[in-house]
């Protein structure tokens, strides 16, 4: 199959952007449609769930792969199609220290730290609340209940909307109201200090200051048990200012497997818990999507752990991935094979020219075979596992062949480059693949 060159109406920024990152071994957080491979088979019954999500459903996904099968590239690949569509997006790593699943308040920290929405990055959280008061102040006046140089009456008129709009979130979490009317108040009177302080409590953060709690009647932190209704609280928020739901991906949530065993069935609960209050319908609009390693899935240190868990899990993965349905609970990352791996290859390569000095020379050297040529190269030096291998490939297509044969006209490839794979430029997983391969190596020899 003959690879679609990206358009040349791709902007020369969005280029540079996704190039940069191939070049520093990272995966871009933006244009990844550009040089996304075999997700096509996705984007039908995904972009339903969008579109489901969208109109106050909720939907749920776990992206199912191996190491290096491309889980945390879905998963942002998927972020640009919700925001395409007016989602916002949030992506949490969870780790046994930073961000532990089973402390829901953390999740919920993180999750407003990564806010972002296609006009705002990280942290979104205060923007989005200023466009949410901007939109209930617009309401109250086309409906003619206050005037617009009346402040004190505007203001109580907004606080009137804010409490119909959150009345579902007040009858458990009756904070996050308090927090965003004092929030308003601070705003009007020039407080910088204080409104600031209550943004940060409203997305969780700790040691924020008494005098600001004071100031919306609000006290202590956010816990456990209020983190759901604060996230039920942004769910409306989101909405009422043009957003009409949210994606949330908690990645790697394998890390489960390597904590205390107490510690892990908190967490494998509290994610079943996540999931049953999704199908109770408590959050119209989220988009929830997990990525894990089969052994989480299927292992006893998993979701197995959980036998509730692992029945809303529960996917059939005995035929053929042919035919796996893109509408199951779980989706299979198949990883690459050589093929694909030639075809993102060309992919980069052209999205690469279109903002190259020297396009032309670029197309010729780094030809069709040489790209197979390089990914059967770095194939091998990774112990011939071609999953592991898309990010060191294109770190050295990038950085070592494409910018050289750029920048210098004498450099041929195949004449001057002898592909080498140093230790330290490997994560943990690259690294015990190509320790692998020398250890094939040295069985080898007599």
């Amino acid at each position: 199959m003959t690879p679609k060159t990206p358009s040349p109406d791709v902007s020369a920024v969005r280029r540079q952007e996704v190039v940069n990152a191939l070049r520093r071994g990272t995966v871009p957080h933006s244009g990844l449609d550009l040089f996304a491979v075999g997700l096509d088979r996705f984007t039908g019954a995904l972009d339903e769930d969008v579109a489901t999500v969208a109109r106050g459903g909720a939907a749920f996904h776990a992206i199912r792969g191996e190491y290096g099968s491309g889980k945390t590239f879905f998963a942002r690949w998927l972020a640009e199609r919700a925001k395409r569509a007016g989602l916002a997006t949030a992506e949490v790593q969870i780790s046994e220290t930073e961000t532990p699943l089973h402390r829901l308040e953390t999740v919920y920290r993180r999750l407003t730290e990564r806010l972002s929405t296609a006009t705002h990055q990280p942290s979104a959280l205060r923007a989005v609340v200023d466009s949410w008061f901007y939109t209930l102040e617009e309401e109250v006046l086309d409906n003619g209940d206050a005037d617009e140089d009346d402040e004190a009456a505007l203001g109580e008129a907004v606080d009137a909307l804010t409490e119909r709009r959150l009345a579902e979130v007040a009858r458990t979490t009756p904070a996050f109201a308090a927090a965003l009317r004092g929030y308003r108040r601070a705003v009007a009177a020039d407080d910088a200090v204080t409104a600031e302080a209550l943004i940060a409590w409203l997305g969780g953060q700790k040691s924020v200051a008494a005098s600001a709690r004071r100031a919306a009647g609000v006290r202590g932190d956010l816990d456990h048990f209020a983190a759901l209704g604060f996230l039920q609280g942004l769910l409306t928020v989101l909405r009422d200012c043009g957003h009409p739901g949210l994606l949330v991906v908690l990645d790697e949530i394998e890390t489960l497997q390597r904590v205390r065993g107490d510690v892990r069935e908190k967490g494998l609960n509290a994610l079943r818990q996540l999931l049953d209050e999704i199908d109770a319908g408590r959050f119209p609009g989220l988009f929830l999507v997990i990525t894990g390693t089969p052994a989480f899935f299927d292992g006893q240190q998993g979701a197995q752990r959980l036998p509730p868990l692992a029945q809303r899990l529960a996917t059939d993965f005995s035929t053929d991935p042919r035919f796996d349905s893109p509408r199951a609970v779980q989706l299979r990352l198949a990883g690459f094979d050589l093929e694909r791996l030639g075809e993102l290859g060309r992919r980069v390569r052209d999205l690469y020219a279109g903002a190259a000095r020297h396009p032309e020379r670029v197309e010729q050297r780094v030809d069709d075979a040489y790209l197979m040529e390089l990914a059967t190269a770095v194939t091998g030096g990774l112990g011939g596992k071609v999953g592991v291998a898309p990010r060191v490939f294109l770190r050295k297509l990038v950085a070592d062949v494409l910018d050289r044969v750029d920048e210098f006209q004498d450099f041929d490839p195949r004449k001057h480059y002898a592909l080498t794979i140093a230790d330290g430029e490997l994560t943990e997983v690259e690294r015990n693949a190509a320790a692998a391969r020398a250890d094939d190596i040295d069985l080898e020899m007599p």
